[in-house]
């Protein structure tokens, strides 16, 4: 009996693990095609002969050419989210502007391998001339962002999503996320200066994007002096 259960095991581990590799050598291979050809002129049909896929397996992974392109920095928001889900919590003190920095943190941990950084590089210059890359983008962030809510409301003491000061929390999750696009776009501004910014780059950038947010709170609005 303890044999057959470790086969079965085995073997869904290895299922698992194929589907991965599969779903990698999609968002790879999206990539590099939609950068080579154009997102509109590469077709579903040409990514699914480039891995030797079908249309059905495809849709399995993504549901859509903008899915597959925007797959790199999306994986590394359910990173965060499953990390908020699993993790144990912050100390007592922590405020949730600061758990969601270490949240991020852990997430691109945990999702960085030795292409990850290219991958993102390669999706963020495509969503810049893509349209309906940067709609799909808005999507996922919304209900990216309503999960997290929700995680946080199930694993926090914060006041009913019906009362006004749960507003609070949302705004924190808004400024992370604000604080996440400022990292990003300045970790991408340094392309072609010293080939493909690192992974750790982008943790110092997102430091500094958080760090920054008290005080632009605090910044104030100062006429300029008549000269």
């Amino acid at each position: 009996m303890a044999g057959t259960v470790k086969a079965t095991a085995a073997t869904t581990n290895l299922r698992e693990r194929k589907k991965q590799r599969t779903r990698q050598r999609l968002i790879d291979t999206a990539l590099e095609l939609f950068t080579e050809r154009g997102f509109d002129a590469t077709t579903l049909d040409d990514l699914c002969d480039a891995v030797e896929i079908s249309q059905r397996t495809f849709f399995r992974n993504f549901a859509g050419k903008e899915d597959v392109a925007l797959a790199p920095t999306h994986d590394l928001w359910l990173a965060c989210l499953d990390s908020l889900e699993t993790r144990p919590l912050a100390p007592q003190g922590t405020t949730v502007l600061e758990l969601l920095r270490t949240a991020l943190l852990d997430a691109l941990e945990r999702v960085s391998d030795d292409g990850w950084t290219h991958r993102v590089a390669l999706s963020r210059r495509l969503a810049e001339k893509t349209p309906s890359m940067d709609v799909r983008g808005r999507q996922f962030c919304d209900r990216t962002s309503r999960s997290i809510l929700d995680v946080l409301h199930r694993r926090l003491e914060l006041p009913p999503s019906t009362d006004p000061r749960s507003l609070h929390a949302r705004l924190a999750l808004d400024m992370a996320v604000a604080a996440f696009h400022q990292a990003l776009g300045a970790w991408s501004a340094r392309q072609g200066q010293q080939g493909t910014p690192t992974r750790r780059q982008l943790a110092a950038d997102l430091r500094t994007a958080f760090a920054a947010l008290p005080e632009a709170l605090a910044l104030e609005a100062r006429p300029v002096a008549e000269s």
